[in-house]
């Protein structure tokens, strides 16, 4: 049994209370935040601690029991991005929480401990050293150049086409400069936006199809290989930001990160991103 849902939607020909539905979120049965519990900061002079505040949720995606998200379909994967949008937008009106962080973990090495496919949204009451480091880069070239940065790769990879996979009116699909791991993608939306709540019904149909389309490329090339990816959004500030750009990265689990890379903070990455982009460009599903 499932714990109680805290979101589900529907078919449009389906009645409100019916049992049929397309996506269902609930509470994560074993949740690394709470939403109860003390907001008391505990430090002294060398450690500072507060309790785990927040929430963890699961998005099932299908009532199918299907494995490879890339197997469901296009207006399967639009309700999928409408739940992630949903929730989100819910969650700001909890003044404790700061930032929120949805992602999918697919096959037991990216992470996964179910086979059906999920996805899980964890909402946190600080922003992440990483989200704060990103952030920070991007202002900081924004204050330089007056431009995005995100919107300076995007034009140059138009331009290049080096690094471009696919795009559509709205998305662009690349693989990364200097990626971390073998064929890491992101998706970027044309349109300069910080946060990905906030898309349209035209935004979550496009983005459906480049994000089922970049899925299926990587499967058929890689033989399904296990991933993830994170949905990089602004966090949950009252405005949007000229310097802020949200982003889907999605990462292959095909290598170990090892001793080196945890001491270092570098990758060794055996695959350019050249070379992955064109092979991602031929890999049609």
């Amino acid at each position: 049994m499932t714990p109680p849902e805290i979101l589900v939607l529907r078919s449009e020909s389906e009645p409100p209370n019916s049992s049929r539905w397309s996506v269902r979120v609930v509470p994560n049965k074993y949740p690394a935040l709470v939403r109860d519990g003390s907001e008391t900061q505990i430090a002294d002079e060398l450690y500072a601690a507060q309790d785990g505040i927040g929430a963890h949720e699961v998005i099932i995606e299908s009532p199918a029991h299907v494995i490879d998200m890339a197997l469901l379909s296009d207006e399967q994967f639009e309700v999928i991005l409408r739940a992630y949008g949903d929730r989100i937008t819910d969650l700001r009106g909890d003044r404790k929480l700061r930032c929120v962080l949805i992602y999918k973990n697919q096959g037991p090495e990216a992470g996964a401990t179910l086979e059906h496919v999920h996805s899980q949204l964890v909402a946190l009451p600080v922003v992440p050293k990483q989200v704060l480091e990103e952030i920070g880069a991007a202002k900081n070239y924004y204050e330089s150049t007056k431009r995005c940065v995100f919107c300076d790769v995007i034009r140059n990879e138009i331009k290049g086409r080096e690094r471009f996979v696919i795009d559509n009116d709205r998305f662009i699909v690349i693989c990364p400069f200097a990626p971390r791991f073998p064929y890491e993608t992101w998706i970027l939306p044309k349109r300069h936006a910080s946060f990905f709540e906030r898309n349209s019904q035209q935004d979550n149909f496009d983005l459906a199809r480049m994000l089922r389309e970049i899925l299926r490329r990587l499967n058929h090339w890689l033989s399904n290989p296990p991933f993830n990816y994170v949905i990089h959004s602004n966090p949950l500030d009252p405005d949007g930001n000229d310097y802020y750009h949200w982003h889907i990265e999605i990462l292959p689990k095909l290598i170990q990160v090892g001793g080196f890379e945890w001491g270092s903070g570098f990758y060794i990455n055996t695959v350019t991103p050249e070379q992955s982009a064109s092979l991602l460009r031929q890999a049609l599903p």
